[in-house]
């Protein structure tokens, strides 16, 4: 993860799903990034299967299961 420490993040719950603005995070909203990567970075990533894939919720929604995460975060930090 090109230097990059993983933010482990206590809150996120094993079950249920995030958006991509809680795994990048979003200056504007305040949220602080669970990964601290670009968003283009981490759908690159998702494409060349170095991170989770999403699923679709809606037409309009997509999401990535919080145990994909969590187990992304894990195996990062490890790997430091």
């Amino acid at each position: 993860m090109s230097g990059h420490k993983a933010h482990t993040n206590p809150a996120l719950p094993v079950q249920g799903f995030s958006r991509l603005c809680i795994i990048v995070g979003d200056k504007r909203k305040g949220i602080p990034p669970l990964l601290p990567i670009s968003r283009t970075s981490f759908l690159n990533g998702v494409k060349s299967g170095k991170y989770p894939r999403p699923v679709k919720i809606s037409e309009r929604c997509t999401a990535w299961r919080n145990s994909d995460l969590i187990a992304l975060l894990a195996r990062l930090g490890n790997a430091s």
